[in-house]
């Protein structure tokens, strides 16, 4: 009689997760809203952030940041601490931690606190944010679901990065500490939330975890994204330093990867890289971020200092990429059944590329309408071939690796939104300085800083005033958009490749 009166009760306990499983994803979507949009929600509050704090151009690169140098590295550990431990605990400290360290920044009286503010949001968000894919692994059990799940977190986590200028733009209007103090009313109503709705996934305590391991995955990312970084801006040390930075972050994940082979149980089961989906989707993931996030950066760049756009109005203006960018999330579950992974991946990036390919000639600079479109094009695009990749990911990925699978695609994520601005920036500063002439009546000082950039150019012409500081900068601007040409060539010829190498590896199912 026990035995008949407790089985059912196990089955409902077993269904209850699944039950939940649309509930639990809205959770999830609004707990990584929160981490994404904190990636970029500074870049229009650093003027009055700097008029608070008065931080030195060290201390503001290292505000603005921080936040991502700190959650690349710590991604795979946590998402393995996830796997071993539990991932429903592992978000309810994250989230702990994340508001707390909101407020903290929120009322930072120093640049130096909010640097360390910053950084503890930075471990918060990489708690959390492997545990939200891995846990749409655990819930959504049938692919077509999970697919569909998929295409919602990938559009959230593109519209959080894309909507948070925007947002920024509106809460720095009330208070510079509004952009971070936002999140800790969020969390209040999270955490009870996630107490209730999350799922326990199952510990395992006695699976070995490699400290050693740890701390070589963290380094090396951390070499590898700060290197990148570096090489992109070269604001705190020469190219050759941030090269060699790069590179030793290489040596340190390579002596990662030989460790793993050497473990009886592995830190990170890196064999998931021997199938070849896996591996496909990992890259698909990191070429389709390397042209969004680098991409933005650089049309952010030309809207506001070439078409002389507000932040606020640039920001407005790039919303067709975000409203395309969520609704590529959503169609890619439906496309994808009917396709296959293999049309879908290629054919996302294809479009991309398609895309990209009236600014070079078709003068889009001059039809905001072709520009819109040219937009709306990348978004689709580039959400159709994510969702197809994090499907892939996911899918070659028993259940028990989940965690270290999500940890990998986000750390791709991460290191492909670095690379794409490393590149994508030094090629369009290479390309800038020797096509800006000398200007007549500017001295030879002014030159060389104006060739720096198109903003210091900018800021050259203010000084000099008249038809000198006219003519400088248009001569600026007319060098800038023929470096954004050559960058976008750059663009087009590598996702091009990439979909045609997507088109031949991957099987269509």
């Amino acid at each position: 009689m026990t035995v008949t009166q407790a089985a059912p009760l196990v089955r409902v306990a077993d269904r209850d997760p699944r039950d939940r499983r649309w509930s639990i994803l809205v959770l999830l979507c609004l707990s990584l809203l929160l981490i994404t949009v904190d990636a970029t929600v500074l870049h229009i509050a650093v003027p009055a952030l700097t008029a608070a704090l008065e931080p030195s151009a060290v201390q503001l690169l290292w505000i603005i940041d921080i936040y991502s140098l700190v959650v690349a590295p710590l991604l795979i550990m946590f998402g393995t601490l996830g796997d071993k431990y539990g991932r429903k605990r592992l978000v309810l400290c994250g989230f702990v931690l994340f508001g707390v360290a909101s407020a903290g920044a929120a009322f930072a009286p120093t640049p130096l606190t909010l640097i360390l503010a910053r950084a503890l949001l930075g471990v918060g968000g990489a708690m959390i944010m492997p545990a939200t894919l891995s846990l749409i692994r655990q819930v959504f059990t049938d692919r077509r679901e999970r697919a569909i799940a998929l295409g919602v977190w990938s559009a959230v986590a593109a519209a959080g990065a894309a909507v948070g200028p925007l947002i920024g733009g509106v809460l720095v209007g009330l208070w510079w500490g509004a952009v971070f103090l936002i999140n800790v009313p969020i969390l209040l109503v999270l955490l009870p939330a996630a107490v209730r709705l999350l799922p326990e996934s199952r510990e395992r305590p006695d699976r070995p975890w490699d400290v050693a391991s740890a701390i070589l995955s963290v380094l090396g990312i951390l070499a590898l994204a700060f290197g990148l970084k570096e090489a992109g801006s070269g604001s705190l040390m020469p190219l050759w330093a941030s090269v060699l930075v790069f590179f030793s972050g290489v040596g340190l994940l390579v002596a990662f990867v030989r460790r793993q082979t050497r473990l009886r149980e592995p830190f990170l089961e890196v064999g998931l890289f021997r199938r070849r989906s896996f591996t496909t989707g990992v890259t698909g993931v990191l070429l389709g971020v390397f042209a969004l996030v680098g991409l933005q950066l650089m049309l952010a760049q030309y809207l506001q200092l070439v078409l002389g756009d507000s932040p606020v109005r640039a920001a407005l203006r790039m919303l067709p990429l975000v409203a395309s960018a969520i609704a590529g999330g959503l169609a890619a579950a439906h496309i994808l059944p009917r396709i296959g992974m293999r049309a879908t991946m290629s054919g996302g990036l294809g479009l991309v590329a398609f895309s990209l390919t009236p600014t070079l000639t078709w003068g889009v600079e001059g039809h905001p309408v072709m520009l819109a479109c040219c937009f709306v094009g990348i978004g689709f695009g580039v959400q159709v071939a994510l969702l197809a990749a994090s499907d892939t990911i996911m899918a070659a990925a028993p259940e028990s690796q989940a965690g270290g699978a999500a940890a990998i695609e986000e750390t791709a994520y991460e290191l492909g939104a670095g690379l794409g601005v490393a590149v994508l920036g030094t090629i369009t500063a290479i390309v800038y300085a020797p096509g800006l002439p000398s200007v007549p009546g500017v001295p030879a000082g002014g030159m060389d800083e104006a060739r720096q950039s198109l903003a210091s150019a900018a800021h050259v012409a203010n000084q000099l005033g008249g038809q000198t500081g006219g003519a400088l900068l248009d001569a600026a601007r007319w060098a800038f958009v023929n470096a954004l040409h050559t960058t976008v060539v750059v663009s087009v010829v590598l996702l091009g490749l990439t979909a045609v190498v997507v088109a031949m590896l991957l099987s269509r199912d």
